[in-house]
Parts: C-alpha cells; sequence; structure tokens
C-alpha cells in the first residue's frame, strides 16, 4: 500500500540535497545528495510508519490516489470577489462554475 502514496522529490538549498516527501505523511521527509536515494528513503519510511501504525492499531491515511473525490468543494469567498467573479462569468457567457474550474485548473 505504500507504493500507493503520493511523492515528491525536490531540492533543498539550504540542506544542499535533494528531498523526499510524501504527501499523506506530511511530518515526514529524508534528506539524500541523489533524488534517487531521497525517493527510496522516504518510501522506506513510510512503510516503516505505517507498520507502526498498524501494529499500534493507528488509522492509516488512506492514498489520495485511492480516494474518490465528487469533485465537488465549497469555497467561502469575500462578497467583492463573488461579485467580481459573477461579472465575469457573465461577460464571458459561461456559469461561474465554469469560470472558476478553469481558473483552478490553469492554477493545478
Amino acid at each position: 500500500m505504500s507504493d500507493h502514496y503520493t511523492y515528491r522529490i525536490t531540492w533543498s538549498a539550504e540542506d544542499g540535497e535533494h528531498v523526499g516527501l510524501c504527501a499523506e505523511f506530511p511530518s515526514l521527509s529524508w534528506l539524500a545528495h541523489a533524488p534517487e536515494d531521497a525517493l527510496a528513503g522516504i518510501r522506506r519510511l513510510v512503510s516503516d510508519s505505517v507498520s507502526d501504525m498498524r501494529t499500534n492499531g493507528e488509522l492509516v491515511p488512506e492514498p489520495f490516489g485511492n480516494r474518490s473525490y465528487s469533485g465537488k468543494f465549497m469555497v467561502r469567498v469575500p462578497p467583492e470577489l463573488h461579485r467580481s467573479l459573477a461579472i465575469r462569468a457573465a461577460e464571458q457567457g459561461v456559469s461561474m462554475n465554469r469560470l472558476v474550474s478553469a481558473r483552478l485548473a490553469r492554477e493545478g
């Protein structure tokens, strides 16, 4: 199951090494000189953590890739932004949902 988690390797100028990260375990990281070693290290660390959590009866995070998403979420924005988005959507002849979804897709 730890192979289904979301891993990322990034460079840390502060540490002068690559950092292995796991989105489902934000408190864990692994430093290594080579990116391949950072990935291998964080995968081992996550696997060990999952084993420990299971042994201790703790809830193990479900991998993001295994979760189902409805495609819906609510976002609260200031009234001024709501008005601006409604006007922009009307000017473009699209729903506000389509306008915001397209903007989020560009940012994602």
